[in-house]
């Protein structure tokens, strides 16, 4: 296939699957139940600021300040980690970031990772990369864990399991761990965090993403509520952080605002209950850490958006996921129906320049453009703009479908000479509406659009 030409593949499969999800009434219960109760939280935590507006636009104006000099805060950055010995891997796409992790795998002779959340880490594929390789890549998070056993990528950036019902759980572990049937909750987190501890002191390589690079102090600060990244940090011997190149931030006293704009926006909280700073690899007179730690600094398609001035702002994102849990596309079609590693509007906007345009410029047009996500992006992207320039540029690329360009033409020609279209006969133009919508799937479950047997023009004459 030309790769300059749009693939049909990706963008059928996403119209079946959210017309089957959209219509799924149980898939729909527990995601409002779900997205209720942060909906909630959140509500109580923007009660805790005196003024969220002034902080979300302080975070707006210095992630663009970063953004606008990404090249400058990288390498202050990594001269700052590397003076701690640690150690910088600077990768372009997934396959050099996976050459890289794989050839630290190999010198540790590892067989075993455990891995924090991450969703870096889901970008570049690395549980599929490490299994091939005969490498046991456990998920320590429980929503990863959960999602993982159940064989399925995480569903929402922030909540992977938000799609599962505690029922569905309890499914999960009877069918994977073989455990007696239970369904209290304490006790399946009990049962996970037993199984869990084992792998903290077995693995060779502990393996996270990263919130926030912090320049002026080489460090990456890492927030978690359940305490595994710090467990995963700890233990092996050796630590591998994967961060996208955009999580920069310029100060280390910066994170007394993004902190707790990401927790208030994420999960309604004031702060997470772990929150953590790695500046390098355990120094000679520190008692605990790694004895090597590494950073992957992932491109992966990031200069791509880095290069257009009025796309860059959506690298200020900081993946709190509340753009996913505001939208109501999502909310009726749900995460995995996108197929991209970044699901909901900020993922929409990110995935065509990750992935590219070609493949995903569909993801930009699954949005009711109402602006709710906008509204409630902490750092302030203009989310719903960006979706339109998305359009306007899958267009400008040619990858609209080609009958689509020729109804489009048709329609402007017939706007600029009125006279054309009175022409043709109401059952004309009812069959081009009808061949247009039904594709776009418009009268598949409403009425035929009819076009008036006469015209306002022809009416308003008669009436004279």
């Amino acid at each position: 296939m030309n790769p300059t030409s749009p693939s049909p593949t990706k963008s059928k499969q996403f119209l079946a699957d959210a017309d089957a999800k959209a219509f799924d009434l149980e898939h729909r219960r527990k995601i409002r139940f779900n997205i209720g109760k942060y909906n909630a939280a959140v509500q109580t935590g923007l009660g805790f600021y005196e003024n969220h507006e002034l902080a979300r636009a302080r975070a707006s104006y210095l992630k663009a300040q970063v953004i606008n000099n990404l090249d400058q805060y990288l390498l202050q950055w990594e001269e700052n980690f590397t003076a701690r010995g640690g150690k910088v891997i600077w990768a372009q796409n997934a396959e050099e970031a996976l050459f890289e992790i794989g050839k630290i795998m190999t010198r540790r002779q590892a067989r075993t990772v455990v891995k924090a959340k991450s969703m870096t880490t889901e970008e570049i594929h690395l549980n599929k990369y490490l299994e091939k390789n005969g490498i046991e890549s456990v998920e320590t998070d429980l929503g990863e864990f959960i999602v993982q056993l159940n064989g399925e990528r995480p569903y929402h950036i922030v909540t992977p399991a938000m799609h599962l019902s505690k029922l569905d759980i309890a499914d999960i572990f009877v069918k994977h761990l073989g455990i007696e049937y239970t369904d209290d909750a304490q006790k399946l987190v009990l049962t996970a965090r037993h199984l869990l501890r084992d792998k903290y002191t077995a693995a060779e390589v502990g393996i996270t993403g990263g919130n926030f690079l912090i320049a002026d102090s080489g460090a990456i600060a890492v927030t978690e509520n359940e305490g595994n990244a710090r467990l995963s940090a700890a233990f092996p011997k050796t630590h591998i952080a994967i961060v996208g190149i955009e999580k920069m931030i310029p100060r280390l006293q910066d994170l007394d605002l993004f902190w707790p704009l990401l927790s208030t926006s994420g999960t309604g909280q004031q702060v997470t209950v772990y929150n953590t700073i790695y500046t390098g690899p355990r120094q000679p007179l520190e008692k605990d850490g790694p004895e090597e730690m590494f950073v992957v600094l992932l491109d992966n398609g990031r200069t791509n958006l880095l290069a257009q001035p009025d796309k860059r702002e959506a690298l200020h994102c900081i993946r709190c996921g509340a753009c996913l849990n505001v939208c109501p596309v999502y909310k009726n079609i749900g995460g995995h129906t996108y197929e991209a590693t970044y699901s909901g509007p900020i993922g929409s906007v990110i995935t065509p320049h990750l992935s590219g345009m070609a493949e995903n410029k569909h993801l930009s047009f699954a949005s009711s453009l109402c602006g709710a996500c906008s509204s409630v992006c902490p750092v302030k992207i203009n989310i719903h703009n960006l979706l339109l320039k998305n359009r306007q540029q899958s267009v400008q690329e040619g990858h609209s479908d080609k009958e689509e360009q020729r109804a489009i033409t048709l329609w402007l020609h017939g706007m600029k000479r009125r006279w054309v279209w009175d022409l043709a006969p109401a059952s004309a133009k009812n069959w081009v509406l009808s061949r247009l919508l039904g594709q776009t799937g418009w009268s598949k479950r409403r009425e035929a659009v009819q076009i008036a047997p006469k015209s306002f023009k022809q009416l308003w004459k008669a009436r004279k």
